[in-house]
């Protein structure tokens, strides 16, 4: 078995090629699983790792086949699909944090999603939007394992009127629909305002001979004659009129659902508006088959005898039931579509239970932050960082974030510190502050902070990434303190790297590119100028030189070609770069996320030249058992790496650009237990577990670096002996990767455990 060992860690470190022959029958990846417990005061998160929430959108569908209805969420800002299983707790039923299964629904769905029986099989159907405002279809079909699958029906539903011509259902770009049964004849049809100037209600029919049947006809423009067209929030026009002369028609979005609030077996309105706050209930005063609306319908103080409902931005109504009694509640979220509003999204999604066990309902408030109060959200851009801050020798966590949460609504960054109070295998981390260091009276925006000994004292610098005034920087501060103990920073006394491109959400990793011991800088920028390649990653090399902050030298503007150069494909815009040994092969490898949402590993990247080569299939998905890509949705995402429960494999936390962060764990690791290529060049690292110091033999002489479990470089022996004495003061106790090299270019690994 050792022998098998060696020859495997042999192969892996020859490069990328040979490597991922070695390892094709079971490869290297990650699998969505809790890294660690988190705490806010008394409260441990029940599902920490959610990923956070922007613009969530709520459906139920049974996901595992137990016959008990899950959650299904669809975030419009990011794209992004999030699942939670409904099962057995304490006190009842739970929500608990599925992500295998969001990867059941398509990967390409964008502005609105909602689940829905159209064929009567009682399978929700998906029901989305498509390109030019139309609307596509999915039908929910069993799997061999009971599981749904979406096999797509129709790509643009379309309708007929009264006067036979015939055209798409369009919804337009903003608005949301409904999918629901309005005249009662147990088909579902689709009620919308108008794609033009969202002031009418658009009804469409199902008039198909049987379920399942996709036969629509427009049976009004003028639903329920409700106008929707002045200049206010809250104000509607009825009857047999249209929008006057010198009324501003709304042209942007606007929300709809169907609901039965009088219990009267029509359907009345709940509808919100964007640059709105209100949520206004429209009461249906006619019969199903025929609604009719008045000035007496509204009430823009919906529900009444509870808290109104007020949503910062374009309240979106859902009747979903999440208390697990079978009654309908109602979750209400913005449903934003892009980031420029002034929205603090940490606190939300606001919950009314429905407590009326009759056919009418009642809603009462109950929270506002349903399903974010029991995840890591820090509003938007979160961007996590790993390092020992207090010195007592376990990781903690920063996380660099951006909300409106300051008196005049405009972007503010910090940093939320979390304390590891767990041990070494069990981590926990418990929140402190949400400003570290005070820097949300800095004005900055999108702080991506990065742990790391820039000036090889021992200690943990901090750097960080911000924008202000849209003018990106990269500063650090240095950790005054004394290696080991707790961290001292100066915020006032940051320092600007110079000769940096200066583009928003440019993101740094600091890592030993070339080994030669110095912490050299990739950066992955969102620059785009005639004279350097845009959306690249670039590589600075740290000379060694002072001061610090004019050391980093531009050697490739290009580093590893990761931009792609066909232009049918989308450039990694908000390329954020994080290096580690991945795969414990004593080797670092490259891991990049962008925009698209997708995860992109080059295993042993120093072997690699040129145009990189990448695997993106590196998520193992239990539910579809195969490797799939990450799908982490739209915008910013922000990589982070560190061994956080002592297993010698870095875990993998993701801050995401909904505000929270998701969390992976190695599968399939390849760990070197023993010198790798042993036979070519024989060494010996002792005492192993060391404390104060550890020596190192070789066949003949060699150069000895110290790598911690991320690639990091932390100890550099450049002379050439055939014996080392390896100076292991101020390094916290952990596993870290002893590489040595012969002139000639030989390399041998060996792991130390240091105590």
């Amino acid at each position: 078995m050792l022998q098998r060992l060696l020859f495997l860690v042999f192969f892996l470190s020859l490069g990328p090629n040979l490597a991922s022959q070695a390892q094709s029958g079971q490869p290297f990846g990650w699998q969505f699983q809790a890294a660690a417990k988190v705490v806010h005061g008394a409260d441990t998160l029940r599902n920490a790792w959610a990923g956070g929430f922007n613009s969530p959108q709520f459906s139920t569908i049974d996901l595992n086949g137990d016959n008990q209805p899950d959650l299904y969420v669809f975030d419009r800002l990011s794209q992004r699909s999030v699942a939670y299983l409904n099962v057995a707790a304490d006190n009842g039923r739970a929500w608990k944090l599925a992500p295998e299964y969001a990867a059941l629904f398509p990967a390409d769905l964008q502005g609105w999603a909602l689940l829905r029986d159209y064929d009567c099989d009682n399978r929700p159907d998906l029901f989305t939007a498509a390109p030019g405002g139309n609307i596509r279809l999915f039908r929910n079909v069993a799997s061999a394992s009971g599981q749904p699958t979406f096999q797509l029906v129709n790509e643009q539903l379309s309708f007929f009127n009264t006067q036979n011509n015939s055209g798409n259902i369009l919804t337009g770009s903003a608005n949301m629909p409904d999918i629901r049964d309005i005249n009662g004849d147990g088909k579902l049809d689709i009620i919308t305002f108008d794609w033009i100037s969202s002031s009418t209600v658009e009804l469409y029919l199902n008039n198909s001979a049987t379920c399942g049947g996709l036969s629509y006809r427009q049976e009004t423009p003028v639903w329920g004659g409700l106008y929707g067209c002045t200049a206010t929030c809250t104000e509607f026009l009825f009857g047999n009129v249209s929008c006057r002369p010198g009324q501003v028609n709304h042209t942007s979005g606007r929300n709809l659902l169907a609901i039965d609030l009088d219990g009267d077996g029509d359907q009345d309105v709940l509808t919100g508006r964007d640059y709105c706050t209100e949520l206004v209930s429209l009461t249906n005063q006619g019969t199903a088959q025929l609604a009719s609306m008045s000035p007496s319908s509204v009430n823009t103080n919906f529900p009444t005898g509870s808290t109104p409902i007020r949503i910062t931005n374009f309240p979106a109504a859902y009747s979903v039931d999440v208390t697990f009694d079978g009654r309908p509640d109602l979750v209400v979220a913005p449903n934003l579509y892009d980031n420029q509003d002034t929205v603090d999204s940490r606190q939300s999604v606001a919950f009314y239970e429905n407590t009326s066990a009759g056919t009418s309902p009642s809603f009462a408030f109950r929270q506002s932050d349903f399903l974010q109060r029991d995840m890591i959200e820090v509003s938007e851009g979160a961007a996590p960082a790993l390092g020992d801050l207090d010195g007592d020798g376990l990781l903690d966590m920063l996380v660099g974030s951006t909300s409106r949460a300051n008196a005049n609504g405009r972007y503010r960054s910090s940093l939320y510190y979390y304390r590891n109070v767990g041990t070494r295998t069990k981590p926990i981390f418990k929140l402190i502050s949400t400003d570290y260091l005070g820097l949300a009276s800095r004005h900055y925006v999108g702080l991506k902070p990065v742990l790391v000994d820039l000036n090889h004292d021992g200690a943990l610098d901090l750097a960080f990434s911000t924008a202000i005034q849209n003018q990106n920087s990269i500063f650090y501060v240095l950790n005054t303190a004394a290696a080991g103990q707790p961290a001292a920073f100066n915020a006032g006394a940051a320092v600007a790297i110079t000769g940096l491109p200066n583009r928003l959400y440019d993101a740094p990793c600091f890592t030993d590119v070339d080994g030669d011991g110095n912490v050299d800088l990739l950066l992955g920028t969102n620059s785009n100028t005639s004279s350097f390649p845009g959306y690249s990653l670039r590589y600075y090399r740290n000379t060694g030189s002072q001061p610090l902050g004019q050391a980093f030298t531009l050697i490739n503007n290009d580093f590893g070609q990761i931009r792609t150069a066909d232009t049918f494909q989308p450039r990694p815009v908000n390329l954020h770069p994080t290096v580690a040994d991945f795969d414990g092969d004593g080797t670092p490898d490259l891991l990049t996320a962008d925009a698209s949402g997708e995860l992109r590993l080059f295993p042993n990247y120093r072997a690699q030249s040129g145009a990189f080569t990448a695997r993106t299939d590196v998520v193992y998905n239990p539910v579809m058992a195969q490797y799939q890509s990450a799908r982490l949705g739209t915008g910013r995402s922000s990589p982070a790496a560190a061994d956080l429960n002592g297993d010698n494999v870095p875990e993998l936390l993701i801050g995401l650009e909904t505000g929270g962060i998701v969390a992976l764990t190695a599968r399939d690791k390849v760990l070197a237990a023993a010198p790798a290529a042993a036979a070519a060049l024989p060494l010996s690292v002792y005492p192993n577990p060391a404390t104060a110091t550890a020596t190192i033999e070789a066949a003949e002489p060699v150069r000895a670096t110290l790598l911690d479990m991320m690639g990091r470089t932390v100890r550099v022996l450049s002379t050439l002996a055939r014996q080392h004495t390896l100076d292991l003061g101020g390094l916290a106790a952990g596993v870290y990767v002893v590489r040595c090299e012969t002139q000639k270019g030989v390399t041998a690994v060996q792991r130390l455990v240091v105590r």
